[in-house]
């Protein structure tokens, strides 16, 4: 019966209902070990979607691994925002300095496809232009040339 639940919870707020409780209800763990042992590792992420994997056997032990949140969330987090722009070209929601977007791609390089700093800051860019976020002022939408013609080398290749 061993298993495999994976869910996104609240950072440092899982509880034993939804959507933890029924798919833990019916296996061998103790629920309460699991929301709390949750709970400590994703404190950091407070408040934020985080996704986590639990591993569970027949006789009630468990592992748990906790993933990265979402770029947009760790952006709205990093800038905050509650909710992306409606409209995201015309309608911006937050601005975000460089040093802000850096933070957010090595808070994630490990789940993105970026190889250094200089692309994962580019994947953060193009999140941004879709949540109708600014960087340094201007739009998003224009970053990734920013980026290649240097403007943010002082600063990305650290």
């Amino acid at each position: 019966m061993a298993g495999t639940i994976e869910a996104l919870v609240p950072g440092g707020q899982a509880t034993p209902g939804p959507p933890l409780g029924p798919e833990l209800g019916p296996t061998p763990v103790d629920v309460q070990d699991v929301v709390a042992q949750i709970n400590d590792e994703t404190a950091a992420f407070d408040g934020m979607e985080v996704p986590v994997t639990v591993e569970y056997d027949d006789d009630g032990a468990f592992t748990i691994e906790v993933g990265v949140p979402p770029t947009a969330e760790l952006i709205k987090d990093e800038a905050g925002f509650e909710t992306g722009s409606g409209e995201p070209q015309k309608e911006f929601v937050a601005d975000m300095s460089i040093e802000q977007v850096k933070t957010v791609a090595e808070q994630k390089s490990s789940d993105l496809l970026a190889y250094d700093t200089k692309a994962a800051a580019k994947e953060v860019g193009g999140t941004c232009a879709s949540l109708g976020v600014t960087i340094e002022g201007e739009d998003a939408r224009t970053f990734d040339d920013r980026v290649d013609a240097g403007d943010y080398d002082d600063v990305l290749d650290e």
